[in-house]
Order: C-alpha cells, then structure tokens, then sequence
C-alpha cells in the first residue's frame, strides 16, 4: 500500500524554504552582474568577461522565469511572439538601417544568425516582461501601463548603448548613436508592452523588478566610469 503521508509531511518543509528563494535569486543576480561590474572594469582582462555575457544573459533569464507561475498557452504564445519580435526587428535594422539605424553586432553576445545573435530575441523578452511588471505596480490605466514600461526600457537602452559599443555587443556606424534608435526601441517596446498588458497571463512576477533594477545599476555604474 503507497505511502499517503510523504506528501503533506513534506509541505512544511517546502513552504519553510520557500520564502528564502526571492531573496537568493536576488543575491545570485547582485553576485553575477558585481563580478561582472568588476571584471568589465577593474580585472584588466575585459575581454575574458565579455566573452561570459551569454552565460550571464541566460542564467538572468532563468531565474526570471522560474519565478513565473502559471505556464498557460497565452504566456508561451507571448514569450514566443516577444521573442520572434525582437530577434526580427533586430534583422530588419542590421541589414536595412530601419528602425534604429546603421549598426552591427559584435561577438560578445554569442552565435548570431542573419548576422544577430539569438540571444537578442531573449533580451527583449526579459526588458518588456520585467518592465511591464514595473509598469503594472502603478494605478494606471492599462494603455498608460504600456507606456511607462516603454520609458523604462528606453532608460534602459540609454544606458546600455555606449557599454555596448566598448565591450563589442554591437557598434553603431561612425560611432554615434543616432536618434533613430531610440525612435525605433520606442516604437517596437510600444507595441510590445501593449501585448504584455493584454496578453492573458499571469503578471506577478516577484523577481521582476529586482532583474531590471539590477541591470539599470550595471549598465549605470559602467556608464559613469568610461
């Protein structure tokens, strides 16, 4: 006869530990993107670290969403389309300048395919889900939601940009960034924290805001030193 016990003996346990998993997803996330911060920096072998920004993209985005709950078909039809949205996007804008201007990746952000890394597709995925989480802490109506999550992935980007073009995840053609970049980042963000906002999924997310706090201070603090 099966043992009926184990499980409801177990439950306790499980919710004990439970409520340290937040706060050590948070610390892994600080601890990644510290020894980053520092090796981008400090270690004088930038190149080496530059070389670990998959890794690091991939395992943020892990623990993103393993906080995620309920794995419907709308969230997997959202993360598919989100995703498919910005790794074309990013084509259309590499081999065309629309959208965001004349500019071309670099090594740093692993296999490419129609000269774009894969991975692009999987960061645009984590801004418009971490920011429209933000966005939906605001007692707004939805549409004012989308836009606020747009704002905060633009501030993002703005960030971002020059990191980019020291540590070779893509450069931009004269070395300046234009100002249809963020014209495009604006226009497609838009019409995805759109989608975030009506997609029937679930949209509380307690990582969330921690993914995008962290990397707002990562690309910030290297900002501020180059």
């Amino acid at each position: 006869m099966p043992d009926t016990t184990t499980a409801p003996a177990l439950a306790p346990v499980a919710a004990k530990y439970k409520k340290y998993a937040l706060p050590l997803a948070v610390a892994i996330l600080v601890i990644f993107h510290a020894v980053g911060f520092w090796g981008l920096m400090f270690s004088g072998r930038p190149e080496y670290f530059q070389n670990l920004t998959p890794m690091n993209l991939l395992l943020t985005n892990t623990l993103l969403f393993a906080f995620h709950r309920c794995w419907n078909a709308a969230f997997i039809l959202f993360a598919v389309v989100v995703w498919a949205v910005g790794f074309f996007s990013e084509v259309l804008g590499v081999h065309t300048g629309l959208l965001f201007g004349e500019y071309a990746y670099g090594a740093a952000l692993g296999v490419k395919v129609w000269e774009v890394p894969l991975l692009i597709g999987l960061n645009w995925l984590m801004l418009v889900y971490s920011t429209g989480h933000i966005s939906n802490y605001a007692r707004l109506p939805w549409w004012a939601k989308a836009i606020v999550g747009t704002l905060l992935m633009l501030l993002l980007d703005f960030f971002i940009e020059p990191v980019a073009m020291r540590f070779d995840f893509w450069d931009w053609q004269g070395g300046q960034i234009p100002l249809s970049n963020f014209a495009g980042w604006f226009l497609v963000a838009l019409g995805l924290q759109v989608y975030f906002q009506r997609a029937s999924i679930y949209k509380k997310n307690r990582l969330a805001p921690f993914v995008y706090l962290v990397q707002l201070l990562f690309f910030v603090g290297i900002f501020g030193l180059l």
